[in-house]
């Protein structure tokens, strides 16, 4: 049983929502990407989705963007993102680590080795956000000979035919993104999201996150209503940039979103 899986069980069993921040690999620092990491475990992090910089990110807002853009003039490629997971798991063996990005970086290495680089660093699946899931399964193959989860999309605007294909496949966690658009835009509406949310739980082999738009406590709240947890990415990659002590920071953002999870467990 991998450690997404594992996870979710004992989240299941305990009546509680998965919270999922992620934090782009090397920023705000490339030192500061590993504790920063466990600050959130400690804040109530159930996973971590880590972010792989790529300089063309078409599916994320200018927060995320511009966090990629500094990763990248800092020398946080594909080596150092593996490197940094590595760290990680010298002190957590349990909380699992999805890496988020985009396909050329994948390509380059090719699907088999990075497959088995990932899971040896101790990752637990990928979110190649890129990757059309008809052509998909050259990555599957791949992944499941090392036993990694292949993170599948599915949004507002997914045609049918494709959303009963995508919750057939499922692995690890079926990521829902709540409204049509790039991370970090400002128009979440929880009532006509959990709906759909509704719909893709009772239909997905693997649990339902919710992403997108959810930026605070009372926004991932809401969400998580009728998901199986929520992802939070640019607000927080947006108060890490700033941050003067990211690793406080971390902590005192999550806290207040894995409260309010639990108050409505």
């Amino acid at each position: 049983m991998s450690r997404i899986d594992t996870r979710f069980a004992a989240l299941r069993r305990q009546g509680r929502k998965a919270l999922i921040p992620f934090v782009t690999a090397g920023d705000p620092a490339l030192e500061a990407t590993v504790p920063v990491m466990h600050a959130l475990v400690e804040a109530g992090a159930d996973a971590i989705e880590l972010g792989v910089p790529f300089s063309d990110p078409m599916a994320d807002g200018p927060t995320i963007q511009r966090s990629s853009e500094r990763a990248l003039a800092r020398g946080a490629g594909l080596r150092f993102v593996l490197d940094a997971v590595r760290r990680f798991r010298e002190r957590d063996a349990d909380t699992p680590v999805v890496l988020m990005g985009y396909l050329n970086p994948v390509e380059i290495r090719g699907a088999a080795r990075f497959a088995a680089d990932a899971a040896a660093a101790g990752v637990d699946g990928a979110l190649l956000v890129d990757l059309p899931p008809e052509e998909g399964g050259e990555f599957r193959q791949a992944f499941a000979a090392q036993d990694l989860a292949l993170i599948l999309l599915a949004s507002p605007t997914t045609p049918e035919a494709r959303l009963q294909a995508l919750c057939d496949q499922a692995q690890g966690y079926l990521y829902y993104v709540s409204f049509a658009g790039v991370t970090g835009a400002d128009r979440l509406d929880a009532g006509a999201a959990g709906e759909r949310l509704q719909a893709l739980r009772a239909r997905s082999r693997a649990p339902v996150v919710a992403g997108f738009g959810i930026k605070d406590a009372a926004s991932a709240a809401a969400m998580a209503r009728q998901a199986d947890g929520v992802v939070v990415g640019s607000a927080l990659v947006a108060a890490l940039a700033g941050a003067a002590d990211p690793v406080a920071c971390a902590r005192d953002f999550l806290a207040p979103l894995r409260a309010a999870l639990d108050s409505r467990s």
